[in-house]
Order: structure tokens, then sequence, then C-alpha cells
């Protein structure tokens, strides 16, 4: 029961965050804030980059099979921050959290 639990939080919080997908009004918005704001949107589009990759994909063979288009990286942010963190995240951010509480099982 508590394992069902963490599968239907972590579902719940994954779909509340896809709001947050590159190229969504949210993630604009977002992108044109602060240093701040721009670091978490690039840490989060990290995060998800291997998803919407296979969502992009998807738009790009299949155009109509998905009701909404995805986008890999945000082309409205142009500050340093979003960089940084997108990067930082693609490059091993999700693995390291993961292999922590992997161990702790």
């Amino acid at each position: 029961m508590k394992h069902t639990a963490k599968i239907v939080g972590a579902a719940i919080l994954v779909a509340t965050l896809s709001a947050c997908v590159a190229g969504s009004g949210e993630a604009a918005h977002a992108a044109s804030g602060g240093f701040l704001p721009q670091l978490l949107l690039g840490l989060w589009h990290g995060v998800i980059a291997p998803f919407t990759l296979i969502g992009e994909i998807i738009t790009r063979f299949a155009p109509h099979l998905l009701p909404w288009h995805v986008r890999l990286y945000e082309a409205r942010a142009t500050g340093v921050a979003y960089d940084v963190g997108f990067y930082v995240s693609l490059a091993g951010g999700p693995s390291f959290a993961w292999n922590r509480w992997s161990r702790r099982r």
C-alpha cells in the first residue's frame, strides 16, 4: 500500500509539473523572470529532457498523434542561469538523487 501511494504521488507531481514543459506559456513566463526562476526552469527541463525528447520524436514523425507540441529546450530563455540549470541537470542531476534513494532500500 505504501509503495502504491508513492507511485501515485509521484505521478500526480509529474503531471502537475509537466505544465512547465518547454514551449508552454508558463515556461515562457518563468523564462522572463530573474536568475532563480530561470535556474529552476533549466533544472526542471533538464530533468524531463529524456521524456520530452521522446515526445519531440513522436511529434516529428507523427505530428497529429499528441495533442500538444513538445520542445526540448525553451527558446525564450536567454539567460545564463537557464543554460547552467539545464546542462547541470541534463549531465546527471536526477541520476544522483535516484542512486542515493535506491541505496537506502
